[in-house]
């Protein structure tokens, strides 16, 4: 609330038909609080809330594969896949040079690899809206730096000036 509707605000309070009047003006907007301007949406939520699906999902895919929990449980397959193939009694559904395998393991690559790069380039789109952000942010802040220092040399002017104006004061009165 601004001074003048506050003053009028108190003023109004200590009247008995306060709560029609206060109704009224509030209908009216008269009394309405001050909106804050939105907030800015930083590059990232901005990135994040204009990704697809299909964009959110290669992501989560090319983390998970980028891991070291992805890494320890494909080798843990890959040693089970070769010891049952190993000591299987009746039925080896993969023998020894593991063709099978081989071929799950092209597959899951020839997938891997496209949506892999999908992830890095996105990557590479975020890191520059962050590079544009942060150049924007710099070049904001040299501008109020350079403000600034204009104002301080303005003050450390005018003082000077003050203490010159004094000094030949003093000099005028001892002369």
């Amino acid at each position: 609330m601004g001074n003048r509707s506050k003053l009028f605000f108190y003023a109004l309070m200590i009247s008995e038909p306060f709560i029609y009047i206060y109704q009224d003006l509030k209908n009216l907007n008269f009394m309405a609080e001050e909106k804050k301007p939105a907030e800015e949406k930083t590059w990232h939520a901005h990135h994040k809330d204009s990704s697809t699906f299909g964009q959110k999902l290669a992501d989560t895919v090319a983390t998970g594969m980028g891991s070291w929990r992805f890494i320890i449980w494909q080798t843990i397959i890959v040693i089970l896949w070769m010891a049952m193939n190993a000591i299987a009694w009746k039925y080896h559904w993969d023998l020894y040079p593991y063709v099978l395998l081989n071929l799950v393991f092209s597959t899951q690559a020839a997938y891997a690899a496209p949506i892999i790069m999908m992830a890095q380039n996105r990557q590479s789109d975020r890191d520059r809206a962050q590079a544009n952000a942060d150049f924007r942010t710099n070049k904001e802040a040299k501008k109020e730096i350079e403000e600034l220092q204009i104002r301080l040399n303005d003050i450390e002017v005018d003082k000077l000036d003050k203490i010159i104006t004094m000094l030949e004061e003093m000099k005028a009165k001892k002369s």
